[in-house]
């Protein structure tokens, strides 16, 4: 098992740590650099160019923090970096310039989003970047085909399964759920787990921490409860809308 304390060791700032009302949007520099300041750690989203690039943003369209509307994936990264965000000069980077503007200063956890099942160039090229990246990293997805395409090319890479209940309106087959939820996991091999914050204390993520000593991060984190949960049920918080 992978040493990763220093994941665990301070809340990370979801999508870094924004603030809309004073301009600071998002996943983007301005945001990074505040959680930075601040001293937590950094998680952000990863999305796959036209061009193979990983960017470094969380939807898979343009146009709710954006002046363009299209899909990612249909836009080159040179023509998402010069896409205007609203009410910043803020500009998309790409996971290479994230990791040279971050340069080891704060812990990344970065979560790997793919809007076409199957297709793995975001894990491939999230891998190569970050096998030259001499700070602190690790890489989640909810998509356990994801982990299992990162643990055969990149072993090495700290790598987590990210899981959320919100479909599970038949709370009769949660536990069989999570048991099908853990056998995905346990191809997969992660190395820890993040589990949405309004669903613990939960089967799954108790048996990860408790049975196979995986660290456990809750997600998101907004309100005072959520805090309190996070603190009985999790090693550590991925946190959003104050400052623990």
């Amino acid at each position: 098992m992978a040493d990763l304390d220093w994941l665990i060791a301070r809340p990370l700032a979801h999508r870094g740590l924004h603030d809309d009302q004073n301009g600071i949007i998002e996943n983007t520099p301005s945001a990074f650099a505040a959680a930075i300041a601040a001293r937590y750690g950094i998680e952000c989203d990863l999305q796959i160019s036209s061009d193979g690039e990983a960017m470094v943003y969380h939807d898979d369209t343009l146009g709710r923090l954006t002046e363009a509307s299209a899909r990612l994936d249909a836009m080159t990264a040179a023509e998402l970096k010069r896409v205007t965000f609203r009410a910043t000069q803020d500009r998309m980077m790409t996971l290479g310039e994230l990791c040279d503007f971050v340069a080891g200063r704060a812990a990344l956890l970065i979560e790997l989003k793919s809007p076409r099942a199957g297709d793995r160039r975001l894990a491939a090229r999230a891998a190569t970047v970050l096998s030259g990246y001499a700070g602190q990293a690790a890489v989640m997805s909810f998509e356990p085909a994801q982990i299992v395409n990162l643990r055969r090319i990149a072993p090495r890479l700290p790598r987590g399964m990210a899981v959320r209940m919100h479909a599970w309106r038949d709370v009769s087959a949660a536990p069989r759920r999570a048991m099908a939820a853990l056998a995905h996991g346990l191809t997969a091999r992660p190395q820890f787990a993040a589990y949405s914050v309004s669903h613990l204390p939960a089967l799954l993520p108790t048996l990860a921490r408790s049975v196979f000593g995986l660290p456990l991060l809750a997600w998101t984190v907004r309100s005072a409860d959520d805090r309190e949960k996070a603190a009985r049920y999790a090693d550590q918080m991925i946190f959003e809308g104050f400052r623990p």
